[in-house]
């Protein structure tokens, strides 16, 4: 207050009132005569008449003169000159004119403008002093600059002379707000408008809403609260935005039950304040970023909730973001893929899975998920949509794990073990490299709590990735498809195949059985090394390229020995290879399986079959060759054996299975006639199915209790027909229930691509279709920023000869010299000596020229070998021995070196 009031305070004086130039004097003379009353009321209206003449004479002239003056004030203090508005005061006063109330506005705005706090003071107080009562523009001026300038102390001083001026302080109370927000002065904000709103002071909406967001914006959930508060004081109630900005700081405290309590309110509240998708989205960042344990069974049930509401909210970029995030983090990897899908057909998805890399990088962590499982397919995918949206590949996401390979070649079989280079590699030099002689190497140590988190969560800084191959994905996917073949086959029966015979039905549940079983997993283990032969031991040291020679004792400790090394240090003991039986193709059987739709995501067809339609009576199975449930149950679980001994006990089970089975089936024939008449009605309904299930689960006294109420309660309303499709109508007529309900998630959220990925037959798996893959993911992820290992490129190559793909050999290599990597001279001569056994010889040529272009050296004898195969493409294999002879003749000497390089060359160029 002692800005404004340490000068005295004026009354308002008007300019015309207080000069004394304006005022006339008449002076009336009395005489004892007086003349007629006509003559002086004549001479009286002559008098005034020229009075006002001149009064307005003068009025007018002072008005032009100020309005010029003013002009050229105001034009003056709009551009910020404050000399030149003082200039145009000592005019005015100089022509005879008192600076008024807007005069001195002048000033002051013109002080305003230039920031200058001192000189707008001082322009108030010389107005003051002057006796002049501010304008009310000129007091929120003052408001305007003390609030740019955070001064809030300043800016309350100024508000509490207003209210000496009985001015309406509202606005300035307003203004003041606004501008401590626009320039991030928060707590000032705050404190000003809680001072303000107690007082009585209302604010208008668009305040209210922006002071809340910014109090949420960053941090501030107290202060944001009470204002939520004072707003409810004064009449608006706290509606879906408001809540939300609440949520927004709920959801990063780290304990999710608050955010649920808010959402609570807002489900069970008004309708202004229903949560939207941004309300989903929040209280799912809360759960999916809690630390304390399993989550995602509450997101489940927030998304079950968010379905119901499908017609009013509709998911967006960030929800699918959150979704895929919590089910990679929770290794819920399914269900992350299919969100995944519907992320990428959003401009940006990947970006803001991204994040920044912040949350424990999502996308870093989808991709090593895909990884760690095997599903190449959907890493491509993954990579595809990152190109798409000009994503990066985050570093993160190409951490190495214990064999040095990243997610390029990971997931490759063998999986734990080390890449061939071709030479040896220096175990000294990489443990120094990683640090290991400074502490900087991680440990591999394994990880306590938080079990059903991401094991990549944290980097692998707790345990390092465990991944699936390729193969066994494939294996897995087909297993999985054939069982949902089976048991359709088993609910919809022989009406399914066509017109096919009892006989196809039976050999196509046999041939599901036997592809859902899989191959025999017999287990081999290594034989005794007590009960060897010679032969036998000579074999498993050979393998591993130990010595062979000596007696029979030291062959058994060599064994002995070696077999003791790779326990300890975690490798598979040596087993003699077993030759892989190749299966037998039925044309006509997968033909047959091939007419088995399951009528996956079709919810118009599952929404039929619900209600009794389409239903007729061709669904006929016999019951000497539809299997029951519980035998399909049992032969369903039996099928994941892993060693000889579950095998052996499987087998025991299903034979004390047929016993039981035989007992049960044969003791009298009218348990078969039953069955072979249940066999001949047509399928059931689900909901049907569902009841009887329950009532056959149902002990006998509950029977009787329920069949005592029913007598009892005769009268009631809710019977239904015994026929069921007499039932059904007659619940369609009540409106029990309303068909529309019936939708799955796909069909909420429109993802019209789930019905058509869902029919699609798994991908059998093949090592051409391995490498393929792995080429096109190499490529995509350096297109992508990212750089493999070159174990990753020696593992592509690896599988690439195993395959055999000699078109292959020459991009893997290209690839590997581009990354500024090259193998040992052995592998160099694997893949040429296999190309030229295969009669690829383009293939080779091609390979010898990569190796010279990129500076390998060639040895001679590969040399001699393709130039001879070039140019007798006709010779058999037995002239190798011959070309070698040749070819070690023509090292010995210098100048048949370099005839054969020229030679060589000019073949190459040929």
């Amino acid at each position: 207050m002692s800005l404004l009031y340490n000068t005295a305070i004026f009354p308002l004086l008007s300019p015309h009132s207080s000069s004394s130039s304006s005022t006339t004097t008449i002076t009336v003379r009395a005489a004892v005569s007086t003349p007629p009353e006509q003559k002086r009321r004549g001479r009286k209206k002559q008098l005034q008449s020229l009075t006002k003449q001149s009064n307005s004479l003068v009025s007018a002239a002072e008005k032009s003169l100020r309005f010029a003056f003013m002009e050229e004030l105001m034009d003056r203090a709009t551009n910020k000159d404050v000399n030149g508005v003082y200039d145009v005061l000592y005019d005015m006063i100089a022509a005879g004119l008192t600076p008024g109330p807007r005069s001195y506005h002048g000033l002051v705005v013109a002080n305003v403008l230039n920031g200058d706090q001192q000189g707008a003071m001082q322009s108030l107080r010389r107005e003051l002093s002057a006796g002049l009562r501010p304008l009310h523009e000129t007091l929120i001026a003052l408001v305007r600059l003390f609030g740019s300038k955070g001064h809030a102390i300043k800016g309350l001083e100024i508000l509490a002379g207003m209210e000496r001026f009985n001015y309406d302080i509202r606005q300035a109370w307003i203004i003041l707000v606004q501008e401590l927000l626009r320039n991030n002065y928060f707590d000032d904000a705050n404190r000003v408008f809680l001072k303000g709103a107690k007082g009585g002071l209302r604010a208008t909406d668009e305040l209210y809403d922006r002071i809340i967001q910014e109090d949420c914006r960053v941090g501030d959930h107290s202060n944001a609260i009470d204002i939520v508060y004072e707003m409810e004081a004064a009449g608006r109630m706290a509606t879906t935005f408001h809540l939300n900005c609440l949520l927004s700081v709920q959801a990063t405290c780290g304990i999710p039950e608050i955010s649920f309590t808010t959402f609570e309110d807002m489900e069970y509240g008004e309708d202004y304040m229903k949560p939207d998708t941004e309300t989903y989205n929040w209280v799912i960042q809360a759960f999916t970023r809690a630390e304390s344990y399993d989550r995602v069974q509450d997101v489940a049930e927030l998304l079950g909730m968010m379905i119901e509401h499908h017609e009013r909210l509709q998911p967006n970029v960030k929800t699918y973001a959150l979704l895929v995030e919590c089910f990679t983090k929770y290794c819920v990897v399914r269900e992350a893929i299919r969100h995944f899908r519907a992320l990428k057909r959003i401009d940006g998805g990947m970006i803001a899975l991204y994040n920044d890399g912040k949350a424990g990088d999502p996308l870093s962590l989808y991709l090593r998920a895909l990884c760690r499982e095997g599903r190449s397919f959907e890493l491509l995918e993954a990579l595809e949509a990152m190109v798409k949206d000009n994503q990066p590949i985050p570093q993160r996401a190409m951490i190495l794990n214990k064999k040095y390979r990243t997610l390029v070649s990971a997931w490759i079989e063998p999986l734990h073990e080390e890449a061939e280079l071709g030479h040896e590699i220096d175990y000294i030099a990489r443990y120094i490299a990683e640090g290991g002689l400074t502490g900087e190497r991680k440990r591999w140590v394994p990880r306590s709590g938080k079990t059903p988190l991401d094991p990549d969560a944290i980097g692998f800084i707790y345990n390092h990735p465990l991944e699936s191959s390729f193969k066994q994905r494939c294996l897995e996917e087909s297993k999985i498809y054939h069982r949902k073949l089976l048991k359709h086959l088993q609910n919809e029966g022989l009406s399914v195949l066509g017109d096919a015979s009892e006989y196809d039905y039976v050999r196509v549940v046999e041939r599901l059985k036997k592809i859902i079983k899989g191959p025999e997993q017999n287990v081999l283990k290594p034989k005794a090394a007590s009960k060897m032969t010679v032969s036998e031991l000579k074999e498993e040291l050979e393998a591993q390229e130990l010595p062979i020679d000596g007696t029979r004792n030291v062959l058994y400790q060599r064994v002995q020995k070696a077999r003791r090394i790779n326990r300890s240090r975690g490798r598979p003991l040596w087993v003699p290879p077993v030759e892989e039986e190749e299966e037998e193709v039925d044309e006509e059987l997968d033909e047959l399986i091939s007419r088995i739709k399951l009528q996956e995501g079709n919810t118009e067809f599952w929404r039929r079959r619900f209600l009794g339609e389409g239903v007729n009576g061709n669904h006929v199975q016999s019951i000497d060759t539809v299997p029951s449930e519980s035998e399909i149950s049992d032969e369903l679980d039996d099928v994941d054996s892993d060693t000889v001994e579950d095998v052996a006990k499987e087998g025991e089970e299903d034979e004390a299975d047929e016993e039981e089975v035989e007992q049960t089936e044969s003791p009298d024939g009218e348990r078969v006639k039953d069955k072979e008449t249940e066999a001949k009605k047509p399928l059931q309904m689900i909901g049907v199915q569902l009841l009887k299930d329950t009532d056959q689960l149902t002990p006998k006294k509950a029977k009787r209790r329920s069949s005592r109420v029913s007598m009892e309660n005769d009268d009631d309303e809710d019977w239904f027909p015994l026929d069921i499709f007499e039932a059904f109508k007659e619940l369609r007529e009540r409106k029990a229930f309303d068909v529309s309900d019936m939708y799955t998630l796909a069909d909420a959220w429109g993802w019209t691509w789930e019905k058509d990925l869902k029919n699609i037959p798994p991908q059998k798996w093949s090592q051409e279709l391995e490498v393929d893959l792995a080429i096109q993911i190499m490529h995509k992820v350096i297109e992508l920023g990212g750089t493999p290992t070159v174990g990753d490129c020696a593992m592509i190559l690896r599988a690439a000869i195993r395959a055999p793909m000699p078109s292959a050999f020459l991009k893997i290599l290209q690839t590997t010299h581009s990354l500024g990597y090259k193998f040992g001279s052995p592998l160099y001569d694997e893949v040429i000596s296999l190309c030229l056994d295969l009669g690829e010889l383009d293939a080779a040529v091609a390979i010898v020229a990569e190796m010279e272009t990129t500076g390998i050296t060639v040895p001679d004898e590969t040399l001699d070998r393709v130039i001879s195969a070039k140019q007798s493409p006709t010779d058999s294999l037995s002239d190798e021995s011959s070309s070698s002879s040749s070819s070690s003749s023509s090292s010995s000497s210098s100048s048949s070196s370099s005839s054969s390089s020229s030679s060589s060359s000019s073949s190459l160029s040929s």
